[in-house]
């Protein structure tokens, strides 16, 4: 009987009071976060509660066995699965709890600060913080494991002897990966490119969604996603359209005839941009900037917060005034024009144009079919 309840009561009461103590802390932590709402920590810290009931599961299941008596002639076995174990839950449990804390600090900066570029930019190392966080304890957590079998220890002496060895070839194998994540923390910590910043690379146009230790992604405007090595950031120019801050002035170009209403299409920019969501208000502009033979080129003038906006607002300026020139100034697009020159002012009789109305718009309104 006693071989029977003995392993029960070790095995089952290690069992039950680990779901106690769990059930009991998991309580704890929802009063706390129901009491303090401002912080998100204990609500994060509760994802770690199946490696926390792990750990202790396994912590006191490996200081009992013995009392068990249960499998004897495996004990080692089961002892050694144990600390294995043990060693994986506690590498868990460390990084839920590093994430909970660092993701807590950043909930906590980006609340209390309204620069987007900084906020952007403390993303982007924490993100970076807790991969390598993760490295170093999945590392350590394996080493662990490893030297709980003495053949492993016995062969400690000879890898340390040949660690210098091992580490040149290594670096020489490993030269363009190492030379990646020396560039990804030197992109985190050097402030070169953010998460969420808006770049040009190799001619594509897109927002940094991912940045690594190795690669970073860029997901284009339309949806296509752009891997790139680190290393391409900090050995090649490229575009970040939002450096410095988020605000963005663009342009619209017109090719126009000659005789184009210019101080009407001030006008009409203005109540364009007025009625456009996207334009910031902070200014405008149209100006004549080339003349050729034939056309002027005209451009305006747009500012927006961002780079999606000014998308928007250059858009909308563009394929409005187009549609207003077409049904209020047709006579202001570029043509062909087989009109005769207008008479310089004092010859021709001392004519004037007819009505007042210029040469180049007579020619539109009345073309010319050949000569009499």
């Amino acid at each position: 009987m006693e071989n029977v309840l003995r392993p029960l009561i070790v095995v089952g009461g290690s069992v039950l009071l680990t779901l106690l103590i769990g059930w009991a802390s998991d309580r704890l932590l929802r009063k706390a976060d129901a009491r303090d709402r401002d912080t998100p920590l204990w609500e994060l810290l509760r994802r770690g509660r199946i490696p926390y009931q792990l750990v202790l599961c396994a912590a006191m299941l490996r200081g009992s066995y013995d009392e068990a008596k249960l499998l004897e002639q495996h004990r080692i076995g089961i002892g050694r699965t144990l600390t294995l174990v043990l060693i994986g839950a506690a590498a868990w449990l460390v990084i839920r709890i590093a994430a909970a804390i660092v993701e807590t600090s950043y909930s906590r900066y980006a609340r209390a600060h309204r620069d987007v570029g900084r906020v952007r930019r403390v993303r982007t190392q924490v993100s970076l913080i807790m991969r390598v966080v993760s490295a170093i304890v999945g590392v350590v957590a394996v080493a662990a494991m490893l030297l709980t079998f003495p053949a492993m220890r016995a062969a400690g002496a000879s890898l340390l002897a040949s660690a210098g060895i091992i580490g040149i070839v290594a670096g020489v194998a490993a030269q363009s990966t190492l030379g990646n994540m020396f560039a990804g923390f030197q992109i985190a910590f050097g402030d070169m490119v953010r998460i969420g910043d808006t770049v040009v690379v190799d001619g594509e146009w897109g927002t940094v969604e991912e940045i690594t230790l190795t690669f970073l992604t860029v997901r284009t405007w339309d949806e296509r996603r752009i891997t790139m090595p680190v290393s391409y950031f900090t050995s090649k120019p490229f575009e970040n359209w939002s450096r410095g801050g988020s605000q963005m002035t663009g342009t619209v170009y017109w090719h126009l005839d000659h005789a184009a209403p210019i101080d009407l299409m001030r006008d009409k920019l203005r109540d364009i941009l007025r009625a456009c969501p996207a334009w910031d208000g902070r200014a405008y502009g149209l100006d004549v900037t080339d003349t050729t033979p034939n056309t002027l080129q005209v451009r305006a003038l747009v500012t927006a917060k961002d780079a999606d906006d000014i998308w928007t607002a250059r858009v909308t300026v563009r394929e409005q005034m187009l549609r207003w020139l077409t049904e209020h100034h047709p006579y202001a697009l570029p043509r062909v024009n087989t009109a005769d020159a207008a008479v310089p002012p004092g010859r021709g009789g001392g004519r004037a144009p007819h009505d007042g109305v210029p040469a180049a718009r007579r020619a539109y309104e009345t073309p010319r079919t050949g000569r009499g």
